[in-house]
């Protein structure tokens, strides 16, 4: 998937400028798609080229003047088509379970404490997602929500973080204690 497609996606609640964008990325699409401010900031002006957004200026009086960006039609297109593709599968790439695979009866120390780092990365990122659910809701329930919400696919990509995240947890703690239980 192109970083253009999460971009279009983003801007699908209306318009926004790079640096709401880059906000919203991590508070919205970080659980499935990740991107620096420069890489962001590089797709929405070829994305404006390319005819998929539009800019206007706001002009400011203490600050740079900002930019803000809005679908096109053909930026609506472009989403309409992407949502129709078969998505190919993911592949998983993870250096820590390469690492993980090299372990042997000998000490395992370093790989026990890069799994407790990503036990503590995992914990914090579902958490925040959890936050993001809750907000998301605004004291409806997920029954209410999805009854009545315009788009579901926040809630729909929210909980797949949250599981995700909660998977992780669940296999590191539980690989944590068989490392442990070995070195005893």
């Amino acid at each position: 998937m192109a970083l253009r497609n999460a971009i279009l996606v983003m801007l699908l609640d209306g318009e926004a400028s790079g640096y709401d964008l880059a906000k919203a990325f991590d508070a919205s699409v970080a659980n499935f798609w990740t991107a620096v401010p420069q890489q962001l900031y590089r797709e929405l002006e070829k994305m404006e080229v390319d005819g998929l957004l539009s800019a206007r200026v706001i002009q400011q009086r203490r600050r740079p003047n900002k930019r803000l960006f809005a679908l096109t039609d053909a930026g609506r297109a472009a989403i309409l088509g992407f949502s129709r593709r078969t998505p190919k599968p993911t592949a998983v790439r993870d250096e820590l379970l390469v690492q993980v695979q090299a372990v042997e009866d000998g000490d395992a120390t370093a790989i026990v404490a890069a799994i407790r780092q990503r036990l503590a990365a995992a914990t914090e990122r579902r958490d925040g997602y959890e936050r993001l659910l809750a907000r998301l809701l605004a004291g409806r329930t997920e029954s209410d929500f999805l009854a009545s919400a315009e788009r579901i696919g926040p809630l729909l990509t929210l909980r797949r973080g949250i599981a995700f995240e909660e998977e992780n947890i669940r296999w590191g703690t539980w690989a944590v204690d068989v490392l442990e239980a070995r070195r005893t």
